[in-house]
């Protein structure tokens, strides 16, 4: 990090051409595709998609999760284990109190496509090649486009294991682990490319109100406690600066008033290995949580990256606000442990579209142009 320039980022999933879109979806529904022609497609976007992150202004960028049908189902292609029958819906608590907005979230044609099979036998590894071809297809645009740096996501235990259903371990602490121990190997590829891991970890907020809404606040500080302890399992041969994970409240067009308050979770979230959190901190649910942090404090280890650009809104943030933002976030941490983020991708799944993806591009230079305007002024 840099105590003169606040670096930008974002949480992983970019905008993908229709194309692929159609490639991929038609990958799902079971319909042959030539798996050459596919992967020169997705180099090809990766390409793209990396030199625009880069015009952008976008100081870490990745691949866009351009090989990835989302940015967790895409595990049951890479493991053993998970043939069991596809969970299509989950149950969210905001979306039972105002189940008007159920329609927004099921209707959008990302979502409806994707896959989760229950893991009905020994979890392994399927594809052991699949991870460091993502990273050669992003080594090589970062390096054509003369990118600062690079990241890479991952699924982590914990989201992996809300998404498929155990039908096979005798315990979820079980699952867990083998979960956790299958995963490993793709976590380390992407470290030893040169990358950041970034590890999503929806089941560490977005947990309580779509999976565990019947315990109640200790019992699901203490599921997020072994959550956390096989996220740390699985990188325990990685460096702490080299990893960064993402907590999450669900990137889905619903009221949220049922979101666990960050205050209620951090102490625990401290407790992960990774260096950097990055977290929601720009939507009309969490925007106030700056001055949360800056009462509760930061560890001196950590590094923090708050959303300062939300993904579901066609609303383009002025570069202003972004500046301002920071300026708040300024005060919870120094200028040397911030980064700049957005709350969340901005299409989770193949051919989710929240927003119009030309306006996702402007959100980003708004967000660089923003770090310029508040880097100067902090460092005045």
């Amino acid at each position: 990090m840099s105590a003169d320039r606040i670096r930008c980022t974002h949480t992983g999933s970019l905008p993908r051409p229709d194309d692929l879109v159609q490639i991929m979806w038609a990958v799902g529904d079971g319909i042959p595709v030539d798996a050459n022609a596919l992967e020169a497609r997705v180099q090809e976007a990766v390409t793209e998609v990396v030199k625009r992150q880069v015009a952008a202004g976008v100081s870490i960028v990745n691949d866009g999760e351009m090989s990835k049908p989302s940015y967790a189902t895409y595990v049951k292609d890479r493991l053993t284990g998970f043939e069991g029958q596809s969970v299509q819906s989950y149950n969210f608590e905001d979306l039972n109190d105002f189940p008007g907005s159920v329609e927004l979230v099921q209707s959008n044609p990302g979502r409806r496509k994707r896959s989760a099979p229950a893991c009905i036998a020994p979890i392994g590894v399927k594809d052991p090649d699949a991870a460091a071809r993502d990273m050669e297809h992003l080594a090589a645009a970062a390096k054509a486009a003369d990118a600062f740096a690079t990241f890479s996501s991952a699924a982590s235990p914990g989201v992996i294991s809300i998404f498929f259903n155990n039908e096979f371990y005798g315990s979820r602490e079980e699952y867990l682990f083998a979960i956790a121990e299958a995963i490993r190997p793709e976590y380390e590829t992407i470290v030893a490319s040169g990358a950041t891991l970034q590890l999503d970890c929806p089941d560490l907020a977005m947990g309580r109100h779509m999976s565990y809404p019947d315990l109640d606040l200790e019992a699901f500080r203490r599921t997020i406690a072994v959550n956390i302890e096989a996220l740390n399992h699985a990188v325990r041969n990685i460096p702490a600066e080299s990893v960064r994970m993402h907590l999450c409240w669900g990137n889905y067009p619903g009221p949220h008033h049922r979101d666990v308050p960050l205050a209620d979770i951090i102490d625990i979230v401290w407790t992960a290995k990774p260096q950097t959190v990055l977290f929601e901190g720009a939507n009309p649910r969490h925007a106030h949580e700056w001055a949360v942090l800056a009462e509760l404090g930061v560890p001196d280890d950590k590094v923090i990256c708050p959303g300062v650009i939300e993904p579901q809104s066609n609303y383009i943030e002025h570069p202003e606000l972004v500046a301002q933002r920071l300026r708040n976030w300024a005060r919870v941490v120094g200028p040397d442990r911030l980064m700049a983020g957005v709350d969340c991708g901005f299409s989770i799944h193949v051919g989710m579209r929240g927003i119009d993806p030309e306006v996702a591009w402007a959100k980003l230079e708004s967000l660089a142009h923003g770090c310029a305007i508040a880097s100067r002024e902090l460092a005045g």
